[in-house]
């Protein structure tokens, strides 16, 4: 039976590289940075700051509502976002984690 490459990670190994994904595209760190602005939940307002197409936007935020990054609560026709506390401090703990274990010996 083959395994899967992700197998062989640990899952915390794997939790960074998915959080990772998530964050490296640069529309998404700009709609975590207008949400953390404006602290609080949006509902509709995010495709106006963006230079992207609603569709375009939906896809990011669908990709970090996956991976638990934000939460998303529809009100009538429109979804209001916000940033998961639980899983910033995830975030938090875990990238934290790992650039502290950098030392530089070398260089």
């Amino acid at each position: 039976m083959a395994t899967a490459k992700k197998d062989l990670f640990t899952k915390k190994e794997n939790r960074i590289a998915e959080l990772a994904k998530a964050m490296g595209h640069p529309a998404r760190v700009a709609i975590l940075l207008y949400l953390i602005k404006k602290n609080s939940c949006v509902c509709g307002d995010i495709v106006g700051e963006l230079p992207l197409s609603q569709s375009t936007v939906s896809q990011h935020l669908k990709e970090l509502k996956r991976v638990g990054i934000l939460q998303g609560e529809i009100e009538g026709t429109k979804t209001c976002y916000c940033i998961d506390p639980k899983v910033w401090k995830e975030m938090e703990v875990l990238f934290g984690g790992l650039i502290q274990k950098y030392k530089s010996d070398c260089c």
